[in-house]
């Protein structure tokens, strides 16, 4: 089992800039995908980035051009590097792996957009 911890949310203004991270307690190299996923309230959980391990990346089409996922094998680490952020980025967002049919995710870590 792996366990993952984010960081990095906080309180930014419309067009400003945060880098979320996800440490894991093992090595990311054996986990077939990682991502973040965000939840606003009273909205389902939905996909915001995942990279492979390959590398191959993916992104919500709301986030295109924004934000970019990237990892630190050594660190076992997975980043999100979110610019130009809008108020309607306001969630939570967690990290997630997945490994074959398993899914474990962290606790999660606020982001609040002010216009």
């Amino acid at each position: 089992q792996v366990e993952l911890v984010e960081s990095g949310g906080g309180l930014v203004q419309s067009g400003g800039s945060l880098r979320l991270s996800c440490a894991a307690s093992r090595s990311i190299f054996i986990i077939n995908t990682m991502g973040w996923y965000c939840q606003a309230p009273g909205k389902e959980r939905e996909l915001v980035a995942t990279i492979t391990t390959g590398g191959s990346t993916n992104y919500a089409d709301s986030v295109k051009g924004r934000f970019t996922i990237s990892r630190d094998i050594v660190k076992n680490t997975v980043y999100l590097q979110m610019n130009s952020l809008k108020p309607e980025d306001t969630a939570v967002y967690y990290c997630n792996a997945l490994m074959g049919s398993r899914s474990v995710w962290g606790q999660g870590t606020q982001v609040t957009v002010s216009s």
